[in-house]
């Protein structure tokens, strides 16, 4: 006879571009696998070289890749596996989508402003923007939403990493969606 796995927390990290989102997704991880929390951590820039050989940005090529990306988070999440979103998702409703189908959902907002997110630009992204050479980058070219209520907001330019990640886990505590 199989057990039923109760539906496990999903925890959405968004922000624009180079806010720090990976970081703090990371220290949230290792806090958690401490904790003797087997987590599954779904970056979007894994994920998009998995699920196309050639990955597009534009809107349509963005729906589908959030489309699918939640899928797994969902199918995850069913499956008793506690989830870690780690993307910019810059449109509210592909957030909202997850946030819809995951019962135990948390939406954090790494809040940096776009000329430090410039600065960082660890991947090029938006110099590659500024020079034509990138169209739809979050913040520049393409409309970034931010949540219109997360459940926690992190200044991304003064709290550190580790700080955030504690903050993160308090928040799943409040909620009551891990002891």
């Amino acid at each position: 006879m199989a057990l039923k796995t109760e539906q496990a927390f999903a925890v959405w990290i968004t922000g624009l571009p180079a806010s720090g989102k990976s970081t703090i997704a990371d220290s949230l991880k290792t806090l958690l696998n401490e904790r003797g929390v087997d987590v599954a951590v779904l970056e979007s820039d894994v994920l998009r070289k998995i699920f196309s050989e050639n990955p597009g940005y534009g809107q349509s090529d963005r729906e589908e890749f959030y489309r699918r990306m939640t899928w797994v988070g969902v199918l995850l999440t069913r499956h008793g596996v506690p989830v870690i979103f780690d993307a910019t998702a810059n449109r509210r409703a592909w957030r909202d989508e997850a946030r819809n189908q995951i019962p135990k959902f948390a939406e954090v907002y790494v809040d940096v402003p776009l000329k430090t997110c410039i600065e960082r630009d660890p991947k090029g992204i938006y110099r590659s923007a500024a020079e034509g050479r990138a169209s739809d980058v979050p913040g520049m070219l393409a409309a970034y939403e931010p949540p219109e209520n997360p459940d926690l907001v992190i200044d991304g330019t003064r709290e550190a990493p580790l700080n955030a990640a504690r903050g993160i886990i308090a928040v799943l505590k409040d909620k009551r969606y891990w002891p």
